[in-house]
């Protein structure tokens, strides 16, 4: 892992401690994966099949600070609108997706070579990711807590620190080789490592298994503040068309467990 990251990891780690030993709140750790459609330079904009084609999956592990209960004396905090419908997500995540040319300019009808570049090219673009969100419960968390079977719905807002490693090829040759690529990618293709920051929103709902343990589902977008994350970046003022930066939706499914 990135010295970066794990730095920062270790700060959030021993600042929720540190918050716990001085508040008294508890914690609930977990895991999460699920599917990954990654919006990038691959494909064309609005583009149903380059939406559905350029995807992946992500994994991740979640810890929260609970704000409505005292694991060490097994007792509520003072109730408080906060305590009851706010919880903070710190999370480490690692996301991989498969990226490659759709839509009309690269149709099997289009012959010329510029059309049979485009089909050529490949990209995988792989991010690790830590950072914490703040999820808000509309409902009751406390009485959420204490009901088998319920529902706890939740939209949650937050900021992520992104390590990215992408790989772009094709399968005409070495990108360095003269008419691998098209015009518009001649210099605006790297493999090299690189950091940004992200912006992360989610919405989704908790489902209550039992006293000590969640089942989770939420779906994330996460915008990044870099277009390098794909390893692809055509020159923005020649072709406008590319000047957006990398984007994604995440279907998350999750298990939570509550530390007693």
């Amino acid at each position: 892992m990135p010295k970066k990251i794990l730095f920062i990891l270790l700060i959030a780690l021993g600042s929720s401690s540190a918050v716990r030993a001085q508040f008294g709140f508890s914690h609930e750790i977990g895991a999460i994966a699920g599917p990954v459609m990654f919006m990038s330079d691959y494909g064309e904009r609005y583009d149903w099949e380059t939406n559905s084609g350029n995807n992946g999956y992500g994994i991740g592990i979640v810890h929260y600070l609970n704000f409505s209960y005292k694991a060490e004396c097994n007792c509520y905090t003072p109730e408080t609108y906060f305590n009851d419908h706010f919880k903070l997500r710190t999370e480490i995540s690692y996301n991989r997706s498969e990226l490659q040319h759709y839509g009309e300019w690269v149709d099997s009808k289009r012959t010329s070579i510029t059309a049979q570049q485009l089909r050529a090219m490949r990209g995988v673009a792989s991010n690790t990711d830590i950072g914490m969100q703040l999820e808000y419960f509309p409902l009751s968390i406390r009485d959420f807590t204490v009901t088998d079977g319920a529902f706890g719905p939740f939209v949650s807002l937050g900021a992520h620190y992104t390590y990215f490693s992408p790989e772009a090829s094709s399968t005409r040759g070495r990108l360095d080789q003269p008419g691998v690529l098209p015009t518009k990618y001649v210099g605006g293709v790297s493999n090299d490592d690189g950091s940004t920051w992200s912006v992360v929103a989610s919405v989704g709902t908790r489902y209550k298994l039992n006293e000590l343990s969640d089942l989770m589902i939420d779906l994330r977008w996460q915008y990044y503040f870099s277009n390098w994350v794909d390893g692809v970046n055509p020159d923005p003022n020649l072709y406008p068309e590319n000047k957006a930066n990398e984007w994604l939706v995440w279907l998350n499914f999750g298990y939570i467990y509550y530390i007693q």
